[in-house]
């Protein structure tokens, strides 16, 4: 019997990986044989088995930054007898922040492989009561969870404008502004689950027989094998982009001025703000087809002899995958396992842009010279570029997921859990 039940709710630093093995059941042989009449004979094996996995990420980012460049905010006001030049050079801020926090993957072996298992009650004589129980019990369970909080706050300022030539007497005056250029790149990667719990390509057999035995002879078998997978994936996220950039090469001055030509000149202002928001995402691929082939037979045996076989087999698949930005959407429950997560809802991402680019705001006012030489003002071009992309929310169970988070460390701890039964069974003196 296999249940698989898929909760989802709607909405990438540290990797840890984590790989462990289940127990391996090499061979196994329980076998009550060859006992005389009126024996009572018993054997008993009850395994209890379970693997826990708990990867847990909580990160706190916050990023304030400002960034100012200035060639601007000249001034050659009230010189007599001569030309007045201002020349400024670009004005360039660049501003990259790049954040990657939690990541989990882990890749569990859910079964017991290569695991043979033979039981066999042959031979007792007549009138003896034998039994052989065996009691299983499997579970992996697995717990991945991450906790993301980042805050982005950018102040990015170009200026080679708010430039001054006034009141200036017996020459040109000139104005020049070199380029004025803003670009702000923000990349944000929080909060991914990875796991697979797989069967690790485990096969093997159980094979139970009463064979051979005496009149009236009691002869019984049970088998109870259970096996379950348990998987929880949770993400909470939480960021936030606060930019202001800012690129000006305009706002300047040539008032008042006597007794030449006066140019103002200015250089292109750019500004760019980009921001790339991943959050949220969780995959997992459940694959333990862990009962193998069954062979049971009752033959051969006394007269009115009583024989019984008796096998329980339970495989039960449980898988949990949520995503939140502190608001609660997780099944029934839920919040027992990850309390923090039960909060009210907020925004996931939340971006702030104020994006400007200037080249005007100039003046040439009140200028006297050559009639023939009127006052220009020429202005270079005003860009201004903002591309916002935001992804997340994603829940994937079974294939694998197309997801590209280039630059994520990958790597991490490598851990192996193993147990053997025959060992235990010669411990007990049963094999």
């Amino acid at each position: 019997m296999n249940y698989k039940k898929v909760l989802v709710s709607a909405a990438a630093g540290v990797s840890l990986l984590l790989n462990t093995a289940m127990p391996v059941f090499a061979g196994t042989t329980l076998v009550i044989s060859g006992n005389g009449s009126d024996s009572d004979n018993e054997a008993k094996i009850d395994v209890d088995q379970t693997t826990t996995v708990t990867q847990t990420n909580e990160t706190s980012i916050s990023n304030n930054v400002n960034a100012t460049a200035s060639s601007g905010g000249n001034s050659a006001s009230r010189n007599t007898g001569g030309a007045v030049l201002v020349d400024t050079g670009d004005a360039t801020t660049d501003v990259k922040v790049t954040n990657l926090a939690n990541s989990n993957e882990a890749t569990v072996d859910c079964c017991m492989a290569n695991s043979d298992m033979d039981v066999l009650i042959e031979g007792n004589g007549a009138d003896s009561k034998n039994k052989a129980k065996l009691d299983i019990d499997s579970s992996t369970n697995l717990y991945q969870t991450n906790d993301a909080k980042i805050t982005n706050k950018v102040n990015a300022d170009a200026t080679s404008g708010e430039n001054r030539a006034n009141r200036n007497t017996g020459g040109d005056v000139e104005i020049l502004t070199g380029k004025a250029s803003t670009d702000v790149d923000i990349e944000t990667a929080a909060n991914s689950n990875s796991a697979l719990v797989s069967s690790n390509g485990g096969t093997g057999s159980i094979s139970l027989k009463i064979l051979e035995n005496g009149a009236d002879s009691d002869n019984k078998i049970k088998l109870d094998f259970d096996h379950a997978v348990l998987l929880t994936q949770a993400n909470d996220a939480r960021v936030k982009n606060d930019v202001w950039a800012n690129a000006n090469s305009g706002d300047n001055r040539a008032n008042r001025n006597t007794g030449g030509d006066v140019l103002v000149d200015t250089g292109d202002a750019h500004a760019g703000v980009e921001v790339d928001t991943m959050v949220n995402f969780n995959w997992a691929d459940v694959d333990c087809g862990c009962l193998f082939d069954v062979f049971a037979k009752v033959a051969g045996n006394g007269d009115n002899s009583k024989n019984e076989i008796k096998a329980y087999l339970d495989d039960t698949t449980t898988v949990f995958q949520d995503n939140s930005c502190g608001g609660y959407r997780g099944p029934q429950g839920f919040e027992l396992l990850f309390g923090r997560f039960g909060r009210h809802h907020k925004d996931c991402v939340s971006n702030y842009l104020d994006a400007y680019a200037g080249s005007g705001g100039n003046r040439a006012d009140r200028n006297t010279g050559d009639p023939e030489g009127d006052p220009s003002v020429l202005t270079g071009n005003a860009e201004t570029l903002v591309d916002v992309e935001n992804s997340g929310g994603s829940n994937v169970y079974g294939a694998a997921p197309e997801w590209e988070w280039s630059g994520w460390p990958m790597g991490g701890l490598n851990l192996s859990i193993s147990l053997d039964l025959h060992a235990l069974l010669v411990a007990l003196g049963l094999a």
